[in-house]
């Protein structure tokens, strides 16, 4: 069989981390780049020895050897380029989040359809080698009903530079950006539930705060002033799920606090987990309450994350495996993300 053909829509930062996951795989080639920035285009080509770059989308899609693309890009191209890709006859991995709103993300899923190919949505935490193990004893049902979870992904000082500040092109800050890692993995270690209703808030008390000179794991901007935040720097909410699970979730950017925090913590009728990075399993046994420390390196670190991603979307492509990141799935966490922000600014809980 020949080796699957792959182009980089974006060329920026994450785009790297594709290309680097589809050079470790013997069953495609990267074959082009594009991008707006065509010196950008054409450094990551010398880098990685990518034979064709683009500064113009429509001309590499035009390629007919071309099968696949990566669509690397800012938020608010996202569905955009999907569709393009998709109507051209390309198959697409497109980095989460899925869109910026559940209009254009319908949009694409309608598109996927219509096209015959296959729309992968990048939600990488799915391919952590921490996932597998939780998955593993989730589906063996040794945490029994998952009924409670909650999430947390919080910076005391982290806005990061450019277009994430910028509404119009994020479509929102650690709601978008964050959260939405979260409250995908959750809702795929549980079956994937569907979600019935959402209370949301959402906060923009601090802004970027360039100001502060210490402490920072992230810049706000690179270079020249810093432009004011249009994007919330805070947000929580409750998700309802069809099956009666909550969902606890609470994200920021910037939020007075000891320290940056990311965990995860579900709870079963048999038992439950942490993951904070460290995975620990509480459950019980012979009337002993017990912690489990799965000895393994799967289990402890989430190395390979993209490698393993984007080896999922070429076997998805040349062998037929089922897509475990599709876009109904994609479809599904921006009708979340849209109800947060929804609620957020009504004040109320939002039924889906």
């Amino acid at each position: 069989m020949s080796k699957v053909k792959v182009g980089l829509i974006g060329a920026g930062s994450i785009a790297v981390e594709h290309i680097k996951g589809y050079l470790s795989n013997q069953d495609c080639e990267v074959y082009a780049v594009c991008d707006i920035n065509e010196s950008l285009a054409k450094k990551r080509a010398e880098e990685y020895n990518i034979p064709h770059v683009f500064s113009n989308v429509d001309d590499m899609l035009a390629l007919p050897e071309l099968d696949a693309v990566s669509v690397c890009v800012l938020n608010a191209l996202h569905a955009e380029m999907s569709i393009k890709a998709l109507k051209a006859g390309k198959h697409v991995l497109c980095e989460k989040p899925m869109s910026t709103d559940m209009a254009s993300a319908l949009e694409m899923a309608e598109a996927e359809k219509e096209s015959g190919k296959l729309l992968m949505i990048g939600f990488v935490r799915r391919f952590g080698n921490d996932a597998e193990v939780i998955k593993d004893y989730i589906d063996a049902g040794e945490l029994g009903e998952i009924y409670y979870s909650r999430a947390k992904y919080v910076r005391r000082r982290g806005t990061p530079g450019g277009w994430f500040t910028n509404k119009k092109l994020s479509g929102g800050g650690p709601l978008i950006d964050l959260a939405v890692h979260v409250i995908d993995l959750t809702r795929y270690l549980a079956g994937n539930p569907k979600p019935v209703s959402v209370y949301g808030f959402t906060s923009n008390k601090l802004g970027n705060r360039s100001n502060i000179k210490d402490g920072a794991n992230y810049t706000s901007s690179t270079t020249g002033e810093v432009p004011p935040s249009t994007v919330e720097d805070f947000a929580t909410a409750l998700v309802r799920y069809d099956n009666g699970s909550v969902l606890e979730v609470t994200v920021s950017f910037e939020l007075n606090i000891a320290k940056d925090e990311t965990l995860i913590e579900m709870c079963g009728t048999k038992g439950g987990f942490r993951l904070d990075p460290e995975l620990t399993i509480f459950t019980d046994k012979y009337d002993r309450m017990i912690d489990i420390k799965p000895y393994s390196s799967a289990a402890l670190t989430m190395d390979g994350l993209f490698e393993k991603e984007t080896d999922h979307f070429i076997d998805c492509i040349a062998n037929g495996k089922k897509c475990i990141s599709p876009a109904t799935d994609g479809v599904e966490v921006m009708k979340i993300l849209d109800a947060i922000y929804r609620s957020a600014e009504s004040g109320h809980e939002v039924i889906l």
